[in-house]
């Protein structure tokens, strides 16, 4: 595929993040982070966030198996989950984050768990397409504010 092409799909593909609300403008202040010096720098810092957040869901996952529940052991991975993906912009995990806490004040938050499992990981998938494009087309300019 010619450069300009990969550019443009990119872009699109980019945008698309934005449109479907996955992003928020913290990422494009990631971004403007990025530079030839470190041109894999958003790359890193998202796989770095990932990494955290998958041990964090783990964690998760464990605590919720145990009875009684212990709402500020859940109450405290969840803040350390939310900070790590609100660092890369990731507006809907973010967003569901919110969500189970408030569930899990509740008393009850499995379903929420799962659908942010499932944002996450869907989330994930979408970044490991756009950066293997990005790889693809090798370094370009900084990307442009979302519309």
């Amino acid at each position: 595929m010619e450069r300009s092409q990969l550019l443009r799909q990119i872009n699109s593909m980019r945008q698309s993040l934005f449109d479907q609300g996955l992003l928020d403008e913290q990422f494009v202040q990631l971004e403007e982070l990025q530079d030839d010096a470190n041109p894999n720098f958003v790359e890193e810092v998202v796989t770095l966030c990932y990494c955290d957040s998958s041990r964090l869901i783990l964690n998760l996952e464990q605590a919720l198996k145990k009875s009684p529940l212990d709402f500020n052991q859940l109450d405290s991975y969840m803040q350390q989950f939310k900070g790590s993906i609100s660092s890369i912009g990731a507006r809907k995990v973010k967003d569901q984050c919110t969500l189970f806490r408030e569930y899990c004040t509740a008393g009850s938050g499995e379903g929420t768990f799962q659908r942010l499992k499932k944002e996450h990981t869907a989330l994930r998938k979408k970044f490991e397409a756009y950066f293997q494009l990005k790889r693809q087309a090798g370094p370009s300019q900084v990307a442009s504010r979302p519309k």
